[in-house]
């Protein structure tokens, strides 16, 4: 059973910085991707930033310059490192992975259980 698990949220004054931890676990066959999304109170989930396996990336706009994804593949784990944090980075982050489980054939979306950010003006 794969399993995703994050580290790293917290409270962080506007300004400030954090680092998200993702790590992958248990039958894990092949990762094609793996991302972070969050949820805002009242928005819908959306994509922050995404890394293929082989290091392509993608942001969203509002984070562009400030947050960096990254990669281990020895360790199947992400990472979002979040500088210049403001108060509209406040939400659950969820870590999110495109993976070939080895009871299937095919890629399969798994969730982490989130990680509350809270970043304070």
């Amino acid at each position: 059973q794969v399993q995703l698990v994050e580290s790293g949220g917290g409270l962080v004054q506007s300004g400030g910085s954090l680092r998200l931890s993702c790590a992958a676990s248990g039958g894990i066959y092949k990762i094609n991707a793996m991302g972070w999304y969050r949820q805002a109170p009242g928005k819908q989930r959306e994509l922050v930033a995404r890394i293929t396996w082989s290091g392509s990336t993608n942001y969203e706009d509002s984070v562009k310059g400030r947050f960096t994804i990254s990669r281990d593949g020895a360790k199947n784990a992400v990472y979002l490192q979040m500088n210049s944090l403001d108060t509209e980075d406040t939400a659950v982050y969820y870590c999110n992975g495109n993976i070939i489980p080895r009871t299937a054939d095919w890629a399969v979306q798994y969730w982490g259980q989130g990680t509350q950010v809270t970043v304070s003006s």
